[in-house]
């Protein structure tokens, strides 16, 4: 099928280009999908991509694959309205994720899309850069904002978009364009980044990117004065906080850090690591400088161990109150691409990043021996451990290795010869599972057949790995309804997203979806076969679309649409009239036999015929469409009987392929037509919008509560290795799924905990809210991982780094005690306060730190989110300690 229409027609006869569209639509639909990295090797320069929003994308392929303008899939104007936060400013909703939210098209195939369609009214379109980044191209979905401000009135402020991709010379000559400076003026600029700090730019040569500029921050500009000199040696806003700063005296480490714009995940990690003593005494010392590694191919030419010593020397300083990490950002991001610009990140990543480069710019090793790794061959365990360990130092040697790595023992079993393997491999951090729930709440409403019943809001509970029947099994023990009477279906932009099938698996079903569930009439066996048909409410235009070809209507869906289970032979227009009368009962209101109702004349054509208003004074037409193969078996039975009646049965294409169909391939439909005046006299909106809530809805969600213990024991559970990743057995001479087993058998100084709380899955991606609980001090309580150690190991907690909020938004902070004084604060990014031990909410964890208590006092780290998440221990190794 191709193009047959389109709203907006540029001409009188475009027939000839809407007959190609579809081949290009398919090239264009390629052209969309092929990564950046395409043009990148095929030296193809792509300027800009467009932004469009997902669903109505999605529409409209299907739409031209199957439909035709009288189709429910014809999509309309191009419509992003679910992308901006409101229609005033047309800003973009916050963290937008590609191919959930909105797609990417090439400028060819936007500009055909917009010919063909055009755009509702005032929206503006979304055009964004292609970005060349080091070894990547990425598309600016959301360039930067940035506050421009003149030196001599700060108060007039005007707001700007860049790309990270500009130089500041481009912002320099926007801003002289935008303040009226004179020609020939000589100027320079300073970056506000935080209340207390404000930078030079000095090279007008830099990207924005590389300015380390993000949105929300001021950039001021000062002009010479006539006599040569300038205003202010820095602006007078920043000079009262610069000089407090000066003078100011307080405890070291006790420091915040700026958030430089989504940098909260890098200043969490930062402070845990300022925290442990062991790694900041050895920088404080600057220890470093003696052993940076400027030849190491594996490493960044101690440029990272110099970065990182600048900012842990300015924290414990005691002269500020925050330190701008600038610097340090930059540098991260030159050495790790996925850290460039200002995308929020997982502490966690960036601190296993940051613990390698320090490791490789310190490390005392600067040629790096080959070692045949010998086979355990039945010697003693820790004769084997022992010789690892010494492998490993001998190519690895640095105080990263010294305070963080552990060993760990990994045991492999055949599963045939049972011959095993054992090994020893360092870590520098453990990562451990949370126990996953295997069940999942879900938001449903169910739509009763009663007509006066409001649609009631429910939460069930279903398995995570269960089918549709699952969901329709758990709301029939609150509904008292069959599952066999229920159909659930997401409804989205008052029509039929999808309708699913029994045996559909719930992973399908985004948390955020819109999932109703309706109650069908009972279809005894007896019976004829019902046809389930989808009743579409929409509202027709005041004017006829003559420019399209056709002296049709046009219209547009609103309300709720209905899902009705009708026995074949009541298709006749009197029984689908009274039937929807009754179900629409509550909101629609029947005409009066006393009201006038004004009959317009409709015109006939050769494909359609649109009657008046029919018997009873109906304020309505209908227009039904069923698939082709439904009206050719049931001609006599359905047409016969219809098409003299305001009922029109034509045949069209499936309204959508994501539909499960419970009849044939194409889901019929029915759509009841308003004219405006009438649906303003008849439909009432508001009650069409209303919904009750079910007492479940009432009961709190209660977190699981976990031991720290626990997450331990599931990591050094036996498992089976999976398919994809066999191992070999020696003795059989070929891959085996072996049972694999991981044991702790020597700890560091310091141990980092990382609580893998973001759970990913092939349809789902979840974040696990359990409580963690763990020890705060040895005194209390201690953590015992080592069995065969006597006594066990027992560490103390120092850091803790969290994270609140879900997979797609969320903010870091952490809880760390200091070094000196041995209390606790709370740092989230420049905001530094006193926290008490009972403060210190597990429920937030990502990740921890603790120190092992052995000669010295131990201590460990923890890393949260909205559920502790990681956690550092400071330990001495089981069997030997480093030279």
């Amino acid at each position: 099928t191709s193009f047959s229409t389109t709203p907006k027609a540029n001409s009188q006869d475009n027939t000839e280009e809407l007959r190609t569209s579809r081949t290009c639509r398919n090239s264009y639909c390629r052209l969309g999908v092929l990564p950046l990295e395409y043009f990148s090797n095929n030296s193809v320069f792509v300027c800009c991509r467009y932004v469009m929003e997902r669903r109505w994308f999605e529409q409209w392929k299907e739409f031209v694959e199957n439909g035709d303008q009288n189709s429910s899939s014809f999509p309309g104007q191009i419509d992003n309205s679910e992308l901006f936060e409101d229609l005033d400013s047309y800003h973009l909703k916050e963290r937008l994720v590609e191919n959930e939210d909105f797609v990417l098209v090439p400028a060819e195939a936007w500009h055909k899309l917009l010919a063909w369609y055009g755009i509702v009214d005032g929206q503006p379109p979304l055009e964004r850069k292609v970005v060349d980044l080091p070894s990547t191209l990425k598309v600016e979905v959301y360039p930067v904002e940035i506050f421009l401000c003149l030196h001599s009135n700060m108060e007039n402020v005007i707001t700007a978009q860049f790309s990270r991709a500009d130089t500041i010379r481009i912002l320099l000559l926007a801003m002289c364009q935008g303040f009226s400076v004179p020609p020939g003026s000589e100027c320079r600029l300073w970056m506000k980044s935080s209340d207390s700090s404000c930078e030079r730019l000095r090279n007008v040569h830099m990207s924005v990117l590389d300015a380390c500029l993000s949105s929300g921050m001021t950039v001021i500009m000062e002009t010479r004065n006539a006599d040569g000199t300038w205003p202010s040696s820095r602006p007078q806003i920043m000079r009262n906080s610069v000089e407090d700063q000066d003078s100011y005296r307080g405890q070291p480490g006790v420091c915040g850090l700026t958030n430089l714009g989504n940098t909260c995940f890098m200043n969490s990690a930062l402070q845990c690591l300022s925290n442990t003593p062991p790694l900041t005494e050895y920088f404080l010392r600057s220890s470093y400088l003696e052993e940076l590694n400027f030849t190491n191919p594996l490493g960044m030419k101690g440029e990272i161990a110099e970065a990182y010593a600048d900012v842990i020397k300015q924290m414990w300083s005691g002269r500020h109150y925050s330190v701008v990490p600038r610097v340090f950002k930059t540098k991260v991001g030159h050495f790790a691409s996925q850290f460039l610009g200002y995308q929020q990140h997982d502490s966690q990543e960036l601190l296993s990043f940051l613990l390698d480069g320090l490791h490789e710019d310190l490390n005392r090793v600067k040629n790096k021996e080959y070692i045949e790794l010998r086979d355990a061959e039945g010697r003693p365990d820790q004769e084997v451990a022992e010789e690892a360990w010494r492998n490993h130092r001998r190519r690895n040697d640095s105080v990263i290795v010294d305070t963080f790595h552990g060993l760990f023992k990994s045991t492999l079993v055949c599963p045939e010869c049972h011959k095993v393997s054992v090994t020893f491999d360092p870590f520098c951090y453990l990562s451990v599972p949370l126990p996953v729930s295997k069940e999942r709440v879900m938001e449903v409403f169910f739509v009763s057949l009663d007509p006066y019943a409001k649609p009631v809001q429910h939460r069930v509970v279903v398995p995570k790995a269960g089918k549709v029947s699952d969901l329709c099994s758990a709301l029939s023990e609150m509904t008292n309804v069959p599952p066999s009477q229920m159909v659930v279906a997401d409804v989205f932009n008052h029509r039929f997203y999808k309708i699913y099938n029994a045996d559909e698996s719930l992973s399908c079903i985004l948390d955020r979806d819109d999932i109703f569930v309706y109650e069908l009439s009972v279809q005894k066996e007896e019976q004829e076969e019902h046809v389930l048909l989808a009743l579409y409410l929409r509202e027709r235009s005041h004017y006829r679309d003559y420019g399209s070809g056709s002296s049709s209507y046009g219209t547009s869906l609103f309300g709720h649409p209905l899902l009705l289970s009708v026995p074949r032979s009541s298709c006749s227009h009197e029984e689908l009239y009274n039937l929807f009368l009754q179900r629409l009962a509550r909101y629609v209101r029947p005409p009066d036999p006393s009201e006038e109702l004004e009959e317009e004349e409709e015109e006939e054509d050769e494909d359609e015929e649109e009657l008046g208003v029919g018997e009873g004074g109906s304020a309505v037409s209908f227009s039904c469409k069923c698939d082709t193969h439904t009206q050719q078996r049931n001609n006599s039975t359905v047409v016969n009987q219809v098409s003299r009646q305001e009922v029109v049965i034509q045949s069209v294409q499936s309204f959508n392929t994501n539909c499960s169909t419970f009849l044939s391939a194409a889901q019929p439909y029915v759509a009841i037509d308003w004219d405006p005046e009438m649906k303003k006299r008849f439909y009432n909106e508001n009650e069409a919008e209303k919904y009750m809530k079910h007492s479940s809805m009432e009961v709190p969600q209660q977190q699981t509560t976990v031991q720290l213990q626990e997450c331990i024991e599931l990591f050094t559970t036996v498992e089976t290795l999976e398919e994809e990743n066999p191992w070999y057995c020696p003795v059989c001479k070929k891959h085996q799924l072996a049972t694999k087993k991981l044991d702790l058998w020597s700890l560091p100084e310091v141990l980092i905990i990382h609580l893998k709380r973001f759970s990913y899955t092939k349809f789902t991606r979840e974040k696990l809210d359990s409580i963690v609980e763990f020890p705060l001090r040895y005194a209390h309580s201690r953590l015992s991982f080592l069995p065969q150690e006597e006594p066990p190991s027992r560490y103390d907690l120092i850091a803790v780094s969290n994270h609140y909020g879900g997979l797609r938004d969320g903010h870091y902070t952490s809880y760390a005690r200091n070094k000196d004084n041995g209390q606790w604060y709370y740092f989230d990014d420049s905001k530094v306060t006193y926290a008490s031990e009972d403060q210190i909410v597990v429920s937030m964890s990502l990740m921890q730190l603790f120190r092992l208590e052995t000669w010295s006092r131990s201590s460990f780290i923890l890393q949260c989110s909205s559920t502790p998440s990681v956690t550092v221990l400071n330990v001495t190794p089981h069997f030997f300690k480093s030279n």
